[in-house]
């Protein structure tokens, strides 16, 4: 079983640890009392094949002085259970800018103790946690996306690689634009099928229609130029760390013209070597 145990300074990125870690495969908690850890372990222990790969945050905000963190290590190690520490850090500066930037208050910071102090404060009572760490990040200069790498680089399978799951949604503007969505697609100035008696109420799932709407060298030329913007944003997106792209695509009711763009576009993108789903958001409407 890995176990990770994630600690650090706050402000320093260790949410955002944590959720690369998920991204990955672990079952990640947040915000664990020491005291809970070993019990934890021995129910994580206790499955097998359930919780292969667990990661938990334990961190000043549960008000704990790192004694009791220390003692639940040492029942670990009694255990049996091996574990290893990733201590998550940053500069005092960089924390600082980042609290300020997000107008939130530090755990320690209070009307006696400026923002400077608070950080300075933490980083002592955490120096014998950061000697313990078989893990060090200093995100001081490190943006989400290679925050993620290094993430995967310590702890992704051999051969993991970062993956982006793509979801492509078909929708009528009639209905409004999907709230989820990256990308808007307007897709009604193709030939609407819907004014075809046969297909009106077939839908962009039926052979009809699509060879309908894929019929028209517009449609052609539309899906060329498509494809080579997909195909240029989808590794841009990896790179910037993005885990999930929605892209939706519109036509007026949602489900003739949007159904077959959605259709063909999730099989390029799949051909592309991508994850990619299709939701079919109103095709179903009357």
């Amino acid at each position: 079983m890995d176990f990770i145990i994630i600690s650090g300074l706050s402000g320093a990125g260790k949410s955002k640890a944590a959720s690369f870690l998920e991204d990955t495969g672990f079952y990640v908690v947040d915000n664990m009392p020491a005291a809970l850890i070993p019990k934890f372990a021995a129910l994580c222990m206790a499955q097998p094949g359930r919780y292969d790969r667990v990661a938990l945050v334990t961190d000043i905000r549960g008000g704990q002085t790192f004694d009791g963190l220390f003692d639940a290590l040492n029942e670990l190690h009694e255990m049996g259970c091996d574990y290893k520490i990733l201590f998550v850090e940053a500069s005092v500066e960089t924390i600082i800018k980042r609290y300020k930037e997000t107008r939130r208050s530090h755990p320690l910071s209070g009307s006696s103790r400026s923002l400077d102090e608070a950080v300075r404060t933490e980083r002592t009572m955490l120096a014998p946690v950061r000697q313990r760490a078989e893990y060090i990040i200093d995100t001081s200069v490190l943006s989400t996306a290679k925050l993620r790498g290094e993430v995967l680089r310590l702890f992704g399978r051999d051969g993991e690689t970062p993956a982006m799951a793509v979801n492509v949604i078909s929708f009528g503007f009639k209905y409004g634009i999907p709230i989820e969505a990256d990308l808007v697609l307007d897709v009604r100035f193709l030939p609407n099928p819907y004014y075809i008696a046969e297909l009106r109420h077939q839908t962009g799932l039926d052979d009809g229609v699509y060879n309908f709407v894929f019929g028209y060298q517009q449609t052609k030329d539309f899906m060329t130029h498509l494809e080579g913007l997909i195909g240029f944003l989808l590794p841009q997106y990896v790179e910037e760390g993005k885990t999930v792209l929605v892209i939706a695509v519109g036509c007026t009711g949602g489900q003739h013209r949007s159904v077959a763009i959605t259709r063909a576009l999730a099989e390029f993108i799949r051909r592309k070597g991508y994850q990619a789903t299709e939701n079919h958001r109103d095709m179903t409407r009357s």
